[in-house]
Order: C-alpha cells, then sequence, then structure tokens
C-alpha cells in the first residue's frame, strides 16, 4: 500500500533507500553541531582551536550540517509526489509537472559528489594525524560512516526515478 504523498509506483526499496540518503547526514550533522556548542566529542583543544569552535567556527559547522540536511531532504523528492508535481505554494509552477531531465542531472551529479566525497573523506581520515582520544576518533568514525552510503543510495533511487518517470505507462497512451 502506498504511503501519502508518495506516487503509486514506488516501490518499498525506493522509499526506504531515499529515506536512508536523506538521514545519512544526521550523524555528521549532530557531531558538527556538538562541536559548534562546545560538547566535547574527544577532540584534543589543538582541534577544537583550529575549527574556532566554540567561537565564530560554530557558524560554519552548523550552516555546513543545515546545508547537507537541505541537500539529504532533496532525495525525497525522488520518491514522493512533489518531486512530480510542484507544490501549491510554489508560485508561477504549483500544479505543473516537475521536468525529469534537470531533477536526474542534478541528482547524478549530486550522487557523484557525495560518493567522492565519502571516498576522499575515508582516505583523509584514514590518513590524517588527529590530536584526539581514542574515543573520539572511534565517534568521528561512527558520524561520518553513513555518509559512504549517501552515494550509492542516491544513485539508486535517481536511477529509479528516472525509469519511473521516462516510462511509458500504457494507460495515457
Amino acid at each position: 500500500m502506498p504511503r501519502m504523498n508518495t506516487p503509486p509506483n514506488v516501490p518499498r526499496w525506493a522509499r526506504l533507500a531515499a529515506t536512508g540518503a536523506a538521514l545519512t547526514n544526521v550523524p555528521s550533522g549532530l557531531w558538527r553541531v556538538a562541536i559548534a556548542a562546545g560538547v566535547p566529542v574527544g577532540l584534543a583543544q589543538s582541534e577544537y582551536d583550529q575549527l574556532d569552535a566554540p567561537g565564530w567556527g560554530s557558524f560554519s559547522l552548523i550552516g555546513l550540517s543545515l546545508i547537507a540536511e537541505v541537500f539529504g531532504f532533496l532525495a525525497l523528492g525522488l520518491v514522493r509526489t512533489w518531486g512530480e508535481t510542484w507544490p501549491r505554494w510554489v508560485p508561477g509552477l504549483r500544479g505543473r509537472r516537475v521536468p525529469v531531465l534537470p531533477v536526474t542531472v542534478a541528482a547524478g551529479l549530486g550522487t557523484l559528489a557525495v560518493t567522492v566525497y565519502g571516498a576522499l573523506f575515508v582516505y583523509a581520515s584514514l590518513h590524517a594525524e588527529m590530536a584526539a582520544d581514542p574515543w573520539g576518533i572511534w565517534l568521528l568514525n561512527a558520524a561520518y560512516a553513513p555518509l559512504l552510503l549517501w552515494g550509492p543510495l542516491l544513485g539508486a533511487v535517481t536511477v529509479h526515478y528516472y525509469r519511473r518517470r521516462t516510462r511509458i505507462d500504457p494507460v495515457r497512451v
């Protein structure tokens, strides 16, 4: 049974993958917000000083977390009705069909970007010399590990979105 605001031809796996893609940012975002608020996360004082947190650097950490959450949230549009038809609250576009190609290209580029980012983060974290407690390194890795799933999940949902939206529907023909 389809969920509310989900087109009827979206399978459960696609809904779960989109939700997973949207949620992969939450742990790292919470980790950054904790640093911004001055909560100890196992880093040495020199690491906090380098981030200027808490302090002016907190704005960057919170901003990065918010931007990542917004981009993560957009993955849900690939399996929701607002990814097919513009919502009522969008002036000038309300009720019109969302064009498939720009959405697919943007989501594809996003898939590439977050996949590369995840791989680079893993490489950097394995080769970085950080002043941190062992539990702090563990917490950092646990917070950022879900980002490795963001690219593959977003990629799968993007392919599904494109195929679903461009498939010829025998009922409409």
